[in-house]
C-alpha cells in the first residue's frame, strides 16, 4: 500500500515516514500543497495524511481538488488546529478522519490501518487456499499458523495475493514497495520473492506456488480446488 504524507514540518514528516515504512507501507512525502496536489493528480494512493497548514496551497484546497477529481482516496487530516470549526471544515471538505497535534504514533498507526482497510473496499482479510492475510495488522497465517515475514516480504505477498493468478512485473512490485527517493533494485525484488517462496513452500505442501516468468515477472498461483475433490 502507498501513502502520501503532506506535511511541511520536517521533524514530524520524518517521524511519520519512519513509522509507516517500518509497518511495511510505501511512503511518499510532499512539503507543500502544490507538491501534494501534483502527486495526487499523477499517482494513485491508498491514503493521504494531510496537514491543513501547508505552504503554497492550503490543505483544505488540496483536499477539495482531490475530491473534485472524484478520487475516493481516504484522507486523514493531521493538524495543530483543534477548534471544532476546523474539524468540521475538514470533514465537510471530504476528509475521513481528523487527528490533532501533538499525537501518539501508535494512535496514528491505528487510524492509518483503519482507513486503509476501509478504503480498499474489500473485507481486508484475504484468503487463498490455506493462507489468510489480515491487512489490518499485516499478519499472515497458513492453516492457522503464523508465518514470520519481514515488512518487505509481506509487501510482496500482498501485491501478489491481491493479483493472484495474474502476472506481476518486478517494476510493479518496486512501485508498490518503495516511496520517492528509495532505491530497491530488481535484484532485491528477486531476493524478497525467493525468501517468500521458500517460506510458503515450507508451510504448504505445494498448494501455493510463486512461479517466475523469465523477463516478465511473477505469479502467485491459485490452488487447484479440484485436486482434493
Amino acid at each position: 500500500m502507498r501513502i502520501l504524507i503532506a506535511e511541511d514540518d520536517e521533524l514530524i514528516a520524518d517521524a511519520l515516514m519512519r513509522s509507516l515504512k517500518r509497518a511495511g507501507y510505501a511512503v511518499d512525502h510532499a512539503a507543500t500543497g502544490t507538491e501534494a496536489d501534483a502527486a495526487l493528480a499523477s499517482q494513485q494512493y491508498d491514503l493521504l495524511v494531510l496537514d491543513l497548514g501547508l505552504p503554497r496551497m492550503s490543505g483544505i484546497e488540496v483536499l477539495q481538488r482531490l475530491r473534485n477529481r472524484k478520487s475516493t482516496c481516504p484522507v486523514l487530516i493531521l493538524t495543530a488546529r483543534d477548534a471544532v470549526q476546523d474539524r468540521v471544515s475538514g470533514l465537510d471538505a471530504g476528509a475521513d478522519d481528523y487527528l490533532t497535534k501533538p499525537f501518539a504514533l501508535p494512535e496514528l498507526e491505528a487510524r492509518v490501518r483503519a482507513l486503509t482497510r476501509r478504503g480498499t473496499g474489500q473485507g481486508r482479510v484475504v484468503m487463498l487456499g490455506p493462507l489468510r492475510y489480515d491487512q489490518a495488522d499485516r499478519s499472515v497465517t497458513i492453516d492457522g499458523h503464523m508465518l514470520d515475514l519481514s515488512a518487505r516480504e509481506t509487501g510482496v505477498l500482498e501485491v501478489l495475493l491481491l493479483r493472484a493468478g495474474r502476472l506481476v512485473s518486478k517494476e510493479h512490485l518496486v512501485d508498490h514497495l518503495c516511496g520517492w527517493g528509495e532505491e530497491v533494485s530488481l535484484n532485491a525484488i528477486e531476493v524478497y520473492v525467493h525468501r517468500l517462496r521458500k517460506k510458503l513452500e515450507s508451510c504448504v505442501d505445494g498448494s501455493l506456488k510463486i512461479t517466475t516468468v523469465r523477463g516478465l515477472g511473477y505469479c502467485l498461483e491459485k490452488p487447484d480446488v479440484t485436486a482434493n475433490m
